[in-house]
């Protein structure tokens, strides 16, 4: 799947399809250029046990989907921005984030989102276009290319291993750090179903990344969940639920509207029950909003029958938004509540917000459109580098 009008890249094709254009070369060839760029997660001119002349002549045929445009860190180098040109010049922003023993890369799904949740800043820029499965590859590809060796190798693995196709090698310890993927950057991925299950099955069946270490988020597009449902792989689900009470969740998430809390309720459900893996609510704590020991008592209500764990999420500052975080000692309390309530949350630290990295804020340089009701405060600006 290609993005439209646009020839294909080598993120693009998968395995079989590489290996049709390949037809003439040694049968081995496919298997060392599809190691390089998977396994070993090396770019295509560092694979060096492939003739020369190929490499170029895939390349040509080939080009990137991506062009890097600039990266920003933040966190003393813990947090890292990417801004990435599509080819038809749309931009769009992963983050890559390192802890002690993990690296989480957080990719687009769609440049823009449609979704219109009132705090984020991808929704307040509006839709552009879903990306293509070389395009979502590649933000993957790309970071782990330009990051240092123990981000790019799978920890456990050796870098000609010779792992069988499909079979996961990030369940192993050191050297290298546990790779995580969210779906979790611009736009809502079960609105581009296709291309992101095709990016998955490549970072499972071809990186080799355990489906417990991908992360597929939405704000509750319920066709999507029950497709979800139906898959082999039983990756994790995050739900953007944010309130639990639907006069207040159509206000922070219009989807609700047409995915109401009891329906999606339901689906959730029928997914628990389908993978057997933990769901994880998110809920960005907006002060005066959302925050209050009624909205912990209806978050609880809503999650327990799930067995649900809840995330809450400092609300980071966007220029569409007027409203300001939760303090910390709301917050705490709001997850005590959530506690004694038979609920268990996670308070979360916020990374990349001095850079626009984090959670609620990609926007890809573009500018925001104040919407009504959610203007900013005083001197509030957004950028428009473009």
């Amino acid at each position: 799947m290609t993005s439209p009008g646009a020839d294909p890249s080598l993120g693009d094709l998968g395995r079989a399809e590489l290996g049709e254009l390949l037809d003439g070369e040694p049968t081995y060839r496919l298997d060392q250029v599809w190691d390089g760029l998977y396994r070993q997660r090396r770019p295509l001119s560092e694979l060096t046990n492939v003739p020369k002349s190929l490499r170029q002549a895939i390349g040509e045929l080939l080009p990137p989907a991506l062009t890097l445009v600039r990266t920003q860190s933040a966190d003393r180098g813990t947090t890292t921005k990417h801004l990435w040109s599509l080819r038809d010049g749309r931009l769009v922003e992963s983050v890559l984030m390192r802890y002690r023993n993990r690296t989480t890369l957080c990719i687009s799904s769609q440049a823009g989102c449609a979704m219109a949740c009132s705090f984020c800043a991808t929704g307040q820029v509006g839709f552009d276009r879903n990306l293509s499965v070389g395009e979502i590859v590649e933000q993957v590809l790309g970071t782990l290319q330009e990051a240092d060796p123990d981000d790019r190798a799978a920890p456990g693995r050796a870098i000609n291993s010779g792992a069988a196709p499909g079979r996961a090698i990030n369940s192993g310890a050191a050297p290298g750090r546990a790779i995580n993927i969210v779906f979790m950057g611009m736009g809502e991925p079960l609105a581009n179903y296709d291309a992101v299950w095709a990016a998955v099955e490549r970072f499972h069946g071809d990186m080799g990344i355990g489906a417990r270490h991908i992360t597929v988020s939405t704000v509750g597009v319920i066709p999507g969940i029950e497709r979800l449902a139906a898959e082999t792989l039983p990756v994790n689900l995050a739900v953007s639920l944010h309130a639990a009470n639907d006069r207040l969740r159509n206000r922070i998430a219009p989807i609700n509207r047409t995915y109401p809390l009891r329906d999606l309720a339901r689906s959730l459900a029928d997914y628990r029950r389908a993978k057997r893996r933990r769901i994880s609510f998110e809920w960005a704590m907006i002060g005066g909003v959302n925050d209050s020991d009624r909205d912990a008592a209806e978050l609880a209500a809503y999650a327990r029958p799930l067995a649900a764990h809840v995330n809450l999420i400092p609300l980071n500052p966007t220029p569409g938004y007027g409203h300001q975080p939760s303090p910390a000692g709301r917050i705490e309390h709001f997850a005590a509540e959530l506690s004694s309530h038979g609920v268990n949350a996670t308070v979360r630290q916020n990374r990349g917000t001095s850079i626009d990295a984090a959670c609620g804020q990609l926007r890809a340089d573009k500018l925001v459109t104040v919407r009504k009701g959610n203007r900013p405060t005083r001197g509030a600006r957004a950028r428009a580098e473009r």
